[in-house]
């Protein structure tokens, strides 16, 4: 697991999981009981208690939900709401977001209390939609300052093959996203195009520069199209146990 404990931030904690943790996704044939105890598991090993991550149905959307009672309104049979983003207005929420290519973000900003929070499930449509940007202007609605994100693991642009009109349609949409393979043919560069836009927007951008598809350590949609989810989190820490876990 790449695990973080931001300096600027003591109270929040950062992690993407690895194919170590397992697949923590209930939509992709795997055993409920065995993503559940491994959530768990995960949960425990971060030391959050009783406290539980908030997972999301992920559609491809611009949807951003509060976590609390819009994400308990919302939620389906699964349990979990139907969105692509949620926030933390007062850095309180366990937040998670999976992915196994597309551009998982966390977002952690200053606020007059303390800290807000928001995790982004940017693939091709969600990037170009604006979901990035939605998530900034929700942190800042909230009082949020010195907004900070960590792209994680994500596939690059030398691996994202797209077919020529798709790059084209992106190019109009979101100029720079545009890029080649190393054969030469068209692709996107997702995290470069959602580091380079949230720049744009004042956000200090850290990118982990790890492509899922060349790195066998994270699942691969790309590589294997039944594989598992990994996870970007978001979570509150104790202060002194944040420092002795990063020493």
């Amino acid at each position: 697991m790449l695990r973080y404990y931001p300096a600027r931030f003591p109270g929040v904690g950062v992690a993407f999981t690895t194919v170590d943790q397992g697949n923590l996704a209930l939509h992709v044939g795997d055993d409920p009981e065995a993503v559940l105890m491994r959530r768990r598991e995960l949960e425990a090993s971060l030391g959050l208690d009783a406290q539980r991550f908030w997972y999301m149905d992920q559609i491809h959307s611009t949807i951003i939900l509060d976590a609390g009672a819009d994400v308990l309104t919302a939620s389906t049979a699964s349990g979990h709401p139907t969105a692509d983003g949620l926030i933390s207005p007062c850095g309180d929420g366990a937040l998670a977001v999976m992915v196994a290519d597309c551009l998982p973000v966390l977002f952690i900003a200053s606020t007059a209390s303390g800290t807000a929070t928001a995790v982004a499930h940017a693939g091709r449509r969600g990037l170009l939609d604006g979901i990035l940007p939605d998530a900034v202007e929700r942190l800042r609605a909230a009082g949020g300052t010195d907004v900070h994100a960590w792209i994680g693991p994500s596939i690059c642009g030398a691996c994202y093959e797209v077919p020529r009109d798709m790059s084209a349609e992106a190019e109009l949409q979101l100029p720079g996203i545009t890029t080649s393979t190393r054969t030469g043919t068209p692709a996107l560069n997702l995290p470069a195009a959602a580091a380079a836009q949230l720049r744009a927007l004042g956000v200090r951008v850290e990118e982990s520069g790890i492509c899922t598809l060349e790195d066998k350590r994270f699942y691969s949609y790309r590589r294997d199209n039944s594989t598992g989810r990994l996870a970007g989190l978001l979570w509150p820490v104790d202060q002194d146990k944040a420092r002795n876990a990063a020493q």
